[in-house]
């Protein structure tokens, strides 16, 4: 079932990602435009672990139109190449999850990237809140390298 953000105000007040995608709560944001919004994920995997979400509430893919799905493969694509070249990691995952039982732990629809090393096992999720300073300024590295891409 589609929530369309400002249609649904118990939607945007539980929803952490409505809250960043109306500015009620702080990112390290990417990129934002009228359809998407990218930022870094508070507890990565990996240094450059970031978050694509579409800026209408869905609880996951299956209420997604072609349309925002479109806009969230069109700029994972763009930032991902950003992301691998700008932490220097020689691999990048790309993962989406639905329900509960998938894994899904935040019910707006999110892909991550995940930025890979040889000697790093696979991760969907990280455990612990990286330092507000290192994502600060891992956030102004990246949205540098993708203002030139």
């Amino acid at each position: 079932m589609q929530q369309g953000l400002f249609g649904d105000e118990s939607v945007a007040q539980n929803c952490i990602f409505c809250k960043i995608i109306a500015g009620k709560a702080p990112a390290h944001i990417l990129y934002q435009d009228e359809q998407v919004l990218s930022f870094l994920d508070i507890s990565p995997v990996s240094a450059g672990h970031s978050l694509i979400i579409p800026t209408n509430h869905h609880d996951n893919i299956f209420s997604l139109s072609e349309e925002e799905i479109t806009a969230v493969a069109l700029h994972a694509k763009r930032l991902a190449p950003v992301v691998k070249r700008v932490t220097k990691s020689p691999g990048l995952a790309i993962h989406q999850l639905n329900g509960r039982a998938a894994g899904q732990t935040v019910f707006h629809y999110h892909m991550h990237l995940i930025p890979c090393q040889h000697d790093t096992p696979q991760q969907f999720h990280g455990r612990r809140p990286a330092s507000q300073s290192a994502l600060t300024e891992l956030a102004v590295e990246i949205r540098q390298a993708l203002t030139k891409a």
